[in-house]
This record gives C-alpha cells, structure tokens and sequence, in this order.
C-alpha cells in the first residue's frame, strides 16, 4: 500500500513539474506584458515613447500604430487646453448676454440654443478637413506622428531631451483625459465648478 501511494504521489508531482515546464515554455515563447501580466505582450508597441506595453484589448494588432499615435497626441493635446479651461473659466468670463458665467455642463446646452455649438461645429470640422493631408503623410511614414513643426522653445534640438519631452506629452496628456472626464461627472453630479468643489465641498 505504501509503494503504491508512494508511485502515485511520485506521478503527480512529475505531472505538476511537467505542466509548470510547458507553461513556462509557453510565457518565454509568447513574453506577458509587463503592465497587465497575465495578457501577452502588444507585438506593436515596441520602440514607442510610452507604451508600457499597455494594448489590452489589442486595438495596435488591427490599427495602424502611427494613426492611434496620432489620435492619441490630438486627444491629449485638447485635453490638456480643456483642463485649464474648465478652472480658468471659473475666474474668468467675459459675461454678457453671449457669455454668462455657468458650469461648463450648464453651457454646453446653452450654446446649442444660441448657436455657439454649430459654430464650434463647423470650426472643428474644417480643422479636422486640413489635418486630413498630415494624417496621410503619417500613414506614408513621411511625418513623425502628431509633428508639426511647432516648436518655438527648441526642446527638439538635442535627441535626448527630445525622447524625454516626448514621453512627458504623452504621460500628461493621458493625465488630461482622464482628468477632464472626472471634472465634468463631478460637475454633473455635484452641480459645483472644480475649485469650488476644492474649497466648498459638497457631500452627495
């Protein structure tokens, strides 16, 4: 009986060491991704500023990589200038008929009567007509993605720091939209501007 258990017990546990061997060979095969560990390392990201190797739902494996770049830089761009407008605008308005002071989620419903939405509107749409050109060159690999040549202060003239600016966009810009979808729910349901929000708090 004891030589039985004895065999058994030897055969689970070659079992185990054997399953634990294919899974290892299976990770070094196929490496994890270092910011969700148990899904497989993005094959696309590689060699970009700021990946972290996050793609969890493999959206670079069917879009072009310079194209999500691109939408990525514009959204971050616009959010980083929505951020400060949502707390500037709180200090400053121009008031008036056209310009009255309100929660930001107040005005966007305001400005649709008005018509300062439609304007806003067709502003955007002509901006989106003219960057059509620049997003070709970016798919031709002609233009870095989300270049314009803007840079007034040099930061692009020494490699290194240029690498360096560039992740720092990145990172705040997905701070940004993050950021502004938080300050508009808080504004939703608190019915406060962000810093009054800060220096009045309201419990729901």
């Amino acid at each position: 009986m004891a030589a039985f258990v004895s065999g058994f017990s030897g055969l689970a546990v070659r079992a185990h060491t054997s399953r634990a061997s294919c899974a290892a060979v299976r990770m070094a095969a196929s490496p994890m991704s270092k910011s969700v560990p148990f899904l497989k390392k993005p094959t696309q990201l590689d060699g970009w500023a700021g990946s972290a190797e996050f793609d969890p739902i493999g959206i670079s494996e069917y879009v072009d990589i310079r194209y999500l770049r691109e939408s990525e830089l514009k959204h971050g761009r616009i959010c980083m200038l929505a951020a400060v407008g949502l707390i500037v605008q709180e200090l400053v308005t121009f008031g008036g008929k056209y310009f009255p002071k309100m929660l930001p989620v107040q005005a966007h419903d305001f400005y649709l009567k008005t018509g300062g939405m439609s304007q806003l509107l067709l502003f955007i749409a002509a901006f989106e007509s003219l960057s059509y050109f620049a997003i070709r060159e970016t798919l031709e690999g002609k233009r870095e993605p989300g270049d314009f040549g803007f840079d007034p202060l040099n930061l692009g003239k020494e490699p290194a720091a240029f690498a360096k600016f560039r992740e720092s966009e990145l990172k705040n810009g997905r701070l940004a939209m993050i950021a502004v979808g938080g300050m508009i729910h808080q504004q939703w349901v608190s019915g406060q501007g962000t810093l009054e929000q800060l220096f009045h708090f309201k419990p729901l």
